[in-house]
């Protein structure tokens, strides 16, 4: 009250000469004062009301308050929020998203403020919050100012501009793309800001040990928070909610494909797999899936199973899903496509065929009878195993449209779910995708085309070897002579970064002779200081390197593995310290290059929520042709193959692929053959190689059995250990925009699919071929990988 009492003598003590009420003895203050017309400012907006009925706001009311903020809302609040977007949003408030911002920050408010679970549109509340709102407004649109938190979320609970102050003066931009979500990201609106001039500024390593752990919650539809604080030493229960929720990602996903929607017009069709080469050709009808506890009492009937493929304590195969587990009869199958991925226990699949009921039950030992949750009895005779369609970024986060604006959402997509930490796509993505697109024309007018969006890919870089560190001087030799300002972006140098595991005795020193070949690397790197100053260095280490090799003596150690200790990398990092201190005292650079210590796997984020970057150190390969299921070969010949009418949105393969696969005796999935690679193109006198073609075969079986498991250890625990409560981090979901699979028994390759990027540089130096040195060097603007080879 008091300052109620202040502020209007305040504005009374002020009034110019030409108030028509002066101050005499002959008239007494008045008890308002008198308010001065303004001139209405044109500049700003307008908006024109139309009339919102709750039913039409009432979808985007539940994906938000519901699903989103776990919030309840009654008719009388329904009616109240959509009047107030009618009348504050007009027409534009479903196409340029501007409801979707109200709700949300009305949400925000709510719960800030302590409200309940049920948000009535009786009483005061709820109106505050909406005036407060109403109060941030400008053309229908929420200005972000110093009463938005710095996770952008309104704070009611302080004292908000009215609406006469938010229309004369106090609002300090006009921003329309102002973040509203969770971020970390400190956005500037000034084009001359530092932060425009280099991309580098918006890279952020994220670690396994830092990333979010998010679980899928099946009754929501929607990502959570696990709630629990992760461990290393977690309860046993947690071990049964990694599967589950592996299980249930790829379930949801597939249930998202329109092959699994049922229409309410489609007629009756049969529902199988129909084969064409080494191609599935769907039939166009929806597909359903059976859980395995449903196959009781119906024998002779054929269903589709999605489930995990595992060994039995007899020694069978089994497929498990939420419901139970039954044996499979593998010798009629055929894997979809022929040859064109591999299927493994550990891997969830499809599998097709039909269920045989026991005659008799061979009494309750462990081939028995379980029932629901058990072993089903019987056996599944399959006719086709394939792995669960992939689903592609855009897709999964619910950005529809090619063009990547952002600016219109399919409906289903997570794109409120913060994976990294570093925002959503629907809070930042729009405003991020406009940032980088200044950044990049910025450095067409500074003409660094060629530089700043590099990324240098390095793999297997073994310091305890004298040719590695001499391919190391050579590839730094490079770049360090490319003109300033055009070095590139990042280096990631993956390890193992010794060829044994010396800290359990492999090969010849230990701890001490550890630290020496990283002190060999700061001799070399700090002989290139023009590369540490303006780049960031990122090392991942592999199976052989501290602490998990101490006791795992090179074998697979537990994931996500950390980084390798400080102990060991003192010298690097005084390296790149004396390198930015010199760059301060002769160019006054304030851009210092950094060296960052990251974890198996580990993520690279450009720009927020734009690209995504995954990192990944393991030899998969090998353990994928171990562990495989072996399908009997069919020798009969297969009808005349059709035209390609695939629909998948690879581009389609160059005509020296098409030359090569023909020159070769190599059957191939046609949807990863379109693909567009980028493996080291073939030679006219190298097309009858085998050797070239088995690469290309490789790399492309590869790449769609890890993105069509959508998960970076597809394998048992047994065989691949995975902490329980960092399950999360090696999924691959959504799609990372790029994904570099280091696997050194694996050939190197550049080849897209489902629109995610893979790459696998390869060793550093090239086994079987003396003198060379081979690296991936991977482009942030085109979102293209190539290989490169240098003499050494």
């Amino acid at each position: 009250m008091a300052a109620r009492i202040a502020n209007l003598f305040a504005q009374v003590s002020n009034t110019d000469a030409t108030d028509p009420i002066p101050s005499s003895s002959a008239f007494g203050t008045p008890v308002h004062p008198i308010r001065h017309k303004q001139a209405p400012d044109t500049s700003r907006p307008s908006v024109l009301p139309i009339s919102l009925p709750p039913a039409t706001l009432r979808p985007l009311a539940f994906r938000t308050f519901t699903k989103k903020h776990n919030l309840t809302l009654t008719s009388s609040a329904l009616q109240a929020i959509a009047t107030f977007i009618g009348t504050h949003c007009g027409s534009g408030w479903r196409e340029e998203g501007l409801a979707e911002k109200v709700l949300d920050e009305t949400a925000k408010a709510w719960k800030k403020n302590g409200g309940s679970l049920i948000v009535p549109g009786e009483g005061s509340d709820l109106t505050n919050i909406l005036r407060n709102i109403e109060g941030c407004m400008v053309g229908g649109r929420i200005i972000a100012q110093r009463t938005l938190s710095r996770q952008g979320s309104l704070l009611a609970e302080q004292a908000l501009p009215t609406t006469a102050q938010a229309r004369f003066g106090s609002l300090s931009r006009d921003d329309s793309q102002s973040s509203l979500g969770v971020t970390t990201l400190d956005l500037q609106d000034e084009e001359e800001d530092i932060r425009l001039k280099d991309p580098r500024n918006w890279l952020r390593v994220v670690d396994a040990f830092e990333q979010p752990q998010l679980t899928y919650n099946a009754a929501q539809k929607h990502f959570g928070s696990a709630g629990e604080r992760p461990s290393l030493l977690s309860h046993p229960s947690r071990r049964t909610t990694l599967i589950r929720d592996r299980y249930q990602v790829v379930h949801q996903r597939l249930l998202r494909n329109e092959a699994f929607q049922t229409s309410t017009v489609a007629v009756s069709r049969s529902r199988s797999l129909q084969r064409s080469s080494s191609e599935t050709v769907m039939a166009q009808q929806a597909y359903k899936l059976t859980p395995i506890a449903n196959l009781l009492g119906r024998s002779g009937s054929t269903h589709v199973l999605l489930g995990l493929l595992g060994n039995s304590p007899t020694g069978t195969t089994i497929l498990s899903d939420l419901t139970g587990s039954i044996s499979l009869d593998l010798q009629y199958a055929r894997p979809v496509p022929e040859d064109g991925a591999w299927f493994a226990p550990g891997m969830i699949v499809l599998a097709e065929g039909l269920y045989e009921e026991e005659g008799s039950v061979v009494g309750p030992g462990l081939a028995g009878d379980g029932g629901v949750g058990g072993t089903i009895g019987g056996k599944f005779l399959v006719s086709s195993v394939g792995g669960p369609p992939c689903e592609r970024r855009d897709v999964t986060l619910g950005v529809s449209g090619n063009d990547r604006s952002g600016s219109a959402i399919a409906g289903g997509g997570f794109g409120w779910v913060d994976f990294l930490g570093v925002g959503s796509e629907r809070a930042n993505g729009s405003m991020m995708r406009n940032l980088e697109k200044k950044v990049w024309e910025r450095q067409d007018s500074a003409s660094q085309i060629l530089g700043r969006s590099r990324m240098v890919i390095l793999g297997e870089v073994n310091l305890d070897s004298t040719k590695t560190l001499a391919a190391l001087k050579q590839i730094l030799g490079l770049y360090a002579v490319e003109p300033a300002g055009q070095s590139p972006m990042t280096f990631i140098l993956i390890g193992n970064f010794t060829r044994y595991a010396v800290l359990a005795g492999g090969g010849s020193g230990g701890s001490v002779e550890y630290k020496e070949y990283f002190d060999s690397l700061a001799s070399i790197l700090s002989d290139y200081p023009s590369i540490l100053e303006d780049s960031t260095f990122v090392f991942v280490p592999g199976d052989n390197d501290p602490w998990a090799s101490a006791f795992s003596a090179g074998a697979a150690a537990v994931l996500p593995k950390r980084a390798v200790p400080e102990l060991y990398t003192s010298r690097v990092k005084r390296a790149f310290a004396t390198a930015n201190t010199e760059s301060e005292k002769s160019a006054g650079k304030n851009v210092r290059g950094e060296v960052i210590w990251s974890t198996n796997p580990t993520r690279l984020t450009l720009f927020g929520p734009t690209q995504e970057l995954v990192v990944f150190r393991d030899d998969m390969s090998g353990r994928l042709r171990r562990k495989r299921l072996r399908f009997r070969r069919f020798d009969e010949p297969e009808g005349p193959e059709p035209e390609s009418t695939h629909r998948g949105r690879d581009v389609e393969s160059s005509e020296d692929e098409r030359t090569a696969n023909r020159h070769g005796d190599v059957d191939v999935d046609r949807t990863i053959e379109r693909a567009e690679c980028a493996v080291p193109e073939p030679k006219a006198k190298d097309l009858n190689k085998p050797n070239l073609l088995c690469d290309l075969h490789t790399a492309r079986k590869l790449v769609k059995t890890v993105l069509d498991q959508g998960y970076l250890s597809p394998f048992p625990l047994t065989d691949r250990p995975v902490l329980w409560d960092y399950g999360s981090t090696m999924s691959l979901y959504p799609l990372p925009t790029a994904l570099v699979l280091m696997d050194p028994e694996a050939p190197p390759f550049a080849l897209t699919y489902e629109g995610c990027h893979t790459m696998n540089p390869g060793a550093l130096v090239v086994p079987g071929k003396r003198g060379v040195a081979q690296w991936i060097e991977y482009d942030a603007r085109t979102r293209k990988g190539k290989t490169r080879e240098v003499r050494i």
